[in-house]
């Protein structure tokens, strides 16, 4: 069995995991942004139901993450076996390959479910201090701050680690947070 060091030491597992992990994450920060901005909008009073409704949409993406990953990185891992044995002309059925594979599959799985679980979960914490620490306004608006944090450090790690301008990465990033929170503003409802 192949383990998690060794796999992660791994570029490629690197790399499909990070992609995993920021995309999924992406996905999840806008959308507890636009669940915080349409509560908001549309009347609702509780911070802990803010929070409640955003915890359900974690629970949805991180699940589609980890299983739609676990999914494709199946039928993909098995369909490159399946051409390396072909050109070996063996069969490599409870190899050292074959387990790497598997062991590389269970980490994107991972990377990719956790990216929208932080995405969606940091920018809903402000809603748990309603009434404590922030008006329902005050907690809207920190929550799409925290969510464009989020979005720029994704951004700004995406362009340190491809030699890009970290700062400009991180920027255009956080943009689509407040394109999203703004969009929410012209919604019907």
């Amino acid at each position: 069995m192949t383990s998690l060091r060794t796999l992660l030491e791994d570029e490629d597992v690197r790399s499909i995991s990070r992609r995993y992990f920021i995309s999924n994450g992406f996905d999840g920060t806008l959308t507890s942004i636009g669940i915080v901005v349409g509560a908001y909008l549309s009347g609702v009073t509780d911070g802990f139901t803010v929070f409640t409704i955003g915890l359900g949409a974690a629970v949805g993406l991180g699940t589609s993450g980890v299983w739609s990953v676990w999914e494709i990185e199946r039928a993909e891992k098995q369909a490159e076996l399946l051409r390396i044995e072909r050109a070996m002309l063996t069969d490599l059925q409870d190899t050292s390959l074959e387990q790497r594979r598997a062991g590389a599959r269970k980490v994107n799985a991972v990377a990719s479910g956790i990216g929208p679980l932080i995405g969606i979960i940091l920018p809903l914490v402000p809603f748990l201090a309603h009434e404590a620490l922030f008006s329902l306004l005050e907690a809207t608006v920190v929550a799409v701050g925290i969510g464009v944090t989020v979005l720029f450090t994704f951004g700004a790690y995406l362009g340190s680690i491809s030699k890009q301008n970290w700062i400009v990465a991180g920027i255009r990033m956080g943009l689509a947070g407040v394109v999203v929170a703004v969009l929410n503003l012209f919604l019907p409802g």
